[in-house]
């Protein structure tokens, strides 16, 4: 089991930037990771997804162009950039382990969760 413990969330003005991060421990960090949300009263939603290689990235649409997904695995940490945020963008970031290295896209391919930070983004 991997554990997951994400940082970096916080209130920022529509436009604005912020840097979640997602520490790593436990097996090693050999696994494909994503970054998913959930805004109050919808379900879960893949936010972007990256190989355990870093070769290969996966982006939702609502997201493409304003964020980046990126991991350095010497570190065993995770990252999202995200930049030009929106009022739609509020919610919970959580970091997810994939049950295997290569690319996933899908809430159930992942088996270990974070706790969860909280981005806000006012108008």
């Amino acid at each position: 089991q991997v554990q997951l413990v994400e940082s970096g969330g916080g209130l920022v003005q529509a436009g604005g930037s912020l840097r979640l991060s997602c520490a790593a421990s436990g097996r090693t960090f050999s696994y494909a990771m994503g970054w998913f949300r959930q805004a109050p009263g919808k379900e879960r939603e893949v936010v972007a997804t990256i190989t355990w290689s870093g070769s290969s990235t996966y982006y939702a649409d609502s997201v493409k162009g304003r964020f980046t997904i990126s991991r350095d695995n010497a570190k065993s940490t995770l990252y999202l950039q995200m930049n030009s945020l929106k009022p739609e963008d509020t919610a919970i970031y959580y970091c997810a382990a994939a049950r295997s290295s290569f690319l996933r896209r899908e809430v159930s391919d992942f088996g270990s969760w974070g706790q969860g930070t909280q981005v806000t983004v006012s108008s």
